[in-house]
């Protein structure tokens, strides 16, 4: 292995890394002038700034023929989202869930993870499909933005504690705006950089594309997730911590894969690996959220260590079919046939416990 592969691979996490940070910095305080919630900011400004990496990736990636890289990096990021960012942020401090996810945007991240699925069976997402996502992301940001302008007041308070109170000069909306052009100057350079290094990577470890992108660039693409989403955590910025995730994933599918089969010509090939295994992997971890999140609107710190196991062994799984490993077949049977039947029993039970507190009549009522 080449080291100066290693080191583009390890210089292009660095400058999405940073420059996802300068992004989400400058749009997040743009937003906040608009007098937009931080549950929508979780969900839009800062969701689509951390995950412009990926849509970068994606992109690159597409245009140089590099299917399978583009599409493990959207599907990676997305398992990577939910059961690890979410898993660390929740081991911290147990993170409160709005109501309005559970209701909205968790069942649409679960119709469009289905969505993609379907689009996928044909072996491409292809320009109609694409056209299709974009269009579906256009307006769900347009339909968050807009609910959000009914809570205009109690966020100025709020983000008033932040970013100071809001001014009228031109100055620092300026600076808020080099930051955002700086941020996407550094995310197209990193992302050229990462894909270059990553498939020479890919190419000396004898692995495919798609499993460097569901694994090593996938998480790296994801590092601006991590890093917000830890940040938010700490501050009891609950909110912006989920929201963060599920926007992000929301703009994965919508936005990153919707330009790449928009984009890309050809559009991007779904590869039969992907479509028996991983897809389906990232369908069920969406459906798992709405259980989880549903239970007492919590998401509690024993959730988070689940999150993180299944993380595990999802990536224990990757490394032992890339390698051949012999041990695969009875890793996969326990998996399916204990292990995940009993979390899904487990999650089903509280589930129910949850929907009969609910309906019970309050006392005295």
């Amino acid at each position: 292995m080449d080291p100066i592969d290693v080191v583009l691979l390890l210089a292009g996490l660095a400058l999405l890394a940073g420059g996802g940070e300068l992004l989400v910095r400058g749009a997040s305080r743009l937003a906040a002038a608009l007098g937009i919630s931080p549950l929508v900011i979780g969900l839009t400004v800062v969701a689509y700034g951390t995950s412009a990496p990926e849509a970068a990736v994606t992109l690159q990636s597409g245009l140089e023929g590099r299917a399978d890289l583009a599409l493990g990096n959207v599907v990676g990021s997305s398992i990577f989202n939910v059961l690890v960012v979410l898993g660390i942020s929740a081991l911290i401090v147990p993170l409160v869930v709005s109501q309005r996810l559970v209701r909205i945007e968790v069942p649409l991240l679960i119709g469009v993870s289905g969505l993609v699925l379907l689009l996928g069976l044909d072996g491409d997402i292809g320009r109609g499909d694409g056209a299709l996502l974009v269009a579906g992301g256009l307006a769900y940001t347009f339909f968050a933005i807009r609910r959000s302008r009914r809570e205009q007041s109690a966020v100025a308070d709020e983000y008033a504690r932040e970013y100071g109170p809001p001014r009228r000069s031109a100055r620092p909306v300026i600076g808020h705006l080099a930051l955002v052009a700086l941020g996407l100057g550094l995310l197209v350079l990193g992302s050229r950089w990462l894909v270059d290094g990553a498939v020479a990577v890919a190419r000396a470890l004898g692995m495919s594309e798609l499993v460097i992108g569901l694994t090593i660039v996938a998480v790296g693409t994801s590092l601006p997730e991590v890093a917000t989403s830890l940040v938010a955590a700490l501050r009891h910025e609950r909110d912006i911590a989920v929201g963060n995730v599920v926007g992000s994933n929301l703009f994965n599918l919508l936005g990153a894969l919707g330009l790449g089969g928009l984009l890309v010509p050809g559009g991007i090939h779904v590869a039969p690996a992907a479509l028996r295994f991983d897809l389906p992997v990232m369908l069920a971890v969406a459906v798992a959220c709405l259980p989880i999140f549903f239970t007492g609107h919590l998401i509690a710190r024993w959730k988070g260590g689940l999150f993180l196991a299944y993380y595990a062994a999802y990536t224990a799984y990757l490394i032992m079919a890339a390698a051949g490993h012999d041990a695969l077949p009875a890793f996969s049977r326990v998996m399916a046939a204990f292990v995940i039947p009993l979390t899904f029993l487990t999650l089903a039970v509280l589930a129910a416990r949850e929907w009969r507190e609910q309906r019970r009549p309050a006392p005295g009522a």
